[in-house]
């Protein structure tokens, strides 16, 4: 399969002079994106100051592009106070959000770091009424915590990171999917492996609750660096399901060290028909139009089906403000979001 680059650009996510509590410019960071049938939703891993603002937000797109004057912040407590987000999906009918965050961190001292543990489900449309799954309150903090166990039994170690999801249905007629796409693993969060695995638990909606109705275990993986075109240790950074297609598309990225003090940043995507996933076959590197492995020049950390089957890229790019050769600006402001459109042949 390739990819065609129909279009590089960017788009603001705040007021260009947004600063945090101590004075420092506020950097945008966004790590999920989804299409929840009227208007792309992103999240950003990292918070974004002002009591009318909030990590989470949504815009109306034309022709692949968000338009910024149609910005809208969720600002309900559940979604605003979360630390991390890292991936959207939409429930199998397409009647609700879902949102995780990275589930990389907890205390055992007490609850700061248990916003770091949410999933939470709204209906589309109504981001004021979210609800937390596996909803449970420590010291005055509701989180998702308690699934903390599920996942680490699943994967049989301590320490692991959440960086995709999706949802898809069981394609025998019983509950869906969600899929949870795993990045490191390991037994803290100093020593563990880049990974690209999936954890998967069947579900239910019922009214506005998602209800997880079966055992967690790992239903598939597979290995980048059987790839020669792959040319570093990568991990998953997004999933995503395409129900025109039937097909999950992931991302995984790269992040590593470029010898002169800096950091080396990409990405690559990866497109698998469910049929395939089920029969636990691997994945196909998507390849530029022009020949050879799409590599991104960015860390690409979501990637949404818009209505017309192209997809929409996501990037964090941390601190760098500075753009690839080929983009039509040189550099982003901090309050901007660097997004490529493709097309699929």
């Amino acid at each position: 399969m390739q990819a065609r680059i129909v279009e590089k650009g960017l788009f603001s996510c705040f007021d260009s002079e947004l600063t945090d509590e101590s004075g420092e410019p506020v950097n945008v960071e966004i790590s999920a994106v989804v299409w929840n049938g009227q208007r792309l939703v992103f999240g950003s891993d990292k918070a974004i100051p002002g009591a009318h603002r909030s990590p989470v937000f949504s815009m109306a797109v034309e022709g692949g592009r968000p338009l910024e004057d149609s910005l809208e912040f969720y600002t309900a407590d559940l979604i605003k106070n979360a630390e991390k987000y890292e991936d959207f999906a939409l429930t199998a009918d397409g009647s609700h959000m879902v949102a995780t965050t990275g589930f990389d961190r907890v205390a055992s001292d007490g609850a700061h770091q248990d916003v770091y543990n949410r999933l939470l489900v709204w209906p589309c449309g109504e981001p004021e009424s979210p609800r937390l799954v596996a909803d449970r309150e420590h010291q005055g903090v509701r989180s998702s915590v308690a699934l903390r166990d599920n996942l680490e039994a699943a994967l049989g170690a301590p320490y692991f990171k959440i960086e995709g999801l999706a949802s898809m249905p069981d394609g025998e007629g019983g509950d869906p999917w969600l899929l949870f796409g795993i990045r490191e693993v390991g037994t803290d969060h100093e020593n563990f492996d880049y990974v690209a695995r999936v954890v998967g638990v069947p579900y239910r909606v019922s009214g506005d609750d998602l209800e997880l109705t079966g055992e967690f275990s790992v239903i598939y993986e597979f290995d980048p660096s059987k790839w020669s075109e792959v040319r570093f240790d990568v991990g998953l950074s997004s999933l995503e399901y395409d129900p025109h297609n039937d097909r999950l598309y992931f991302l995984t990225s790269f992040e590593v060290d470029d010898g002169a003090g800096g950091d080396l940043i990409g990405a690559y995507l990866w497109s698998l028909s469910v049929a395939d996933f089920r029969a636990g076959r691997d994945p196909e590197l998507v390849h530029a139009a022009q020949g050879g492995a799409l590599e991104f020049a960015n860390k690409a950390e979501g990637v949404a089906v818009l209505p017309d089957g192209r997809l929409f890229v996501v990037y964090d790019p941390d601190r760098e403000l500075e753009l690839e050769a080929d983009h039509p600006h040189d550099e982003r402001d901090r309050h901007q979001a660097p997004y490529t459109v493709l097309e699929l042949v």
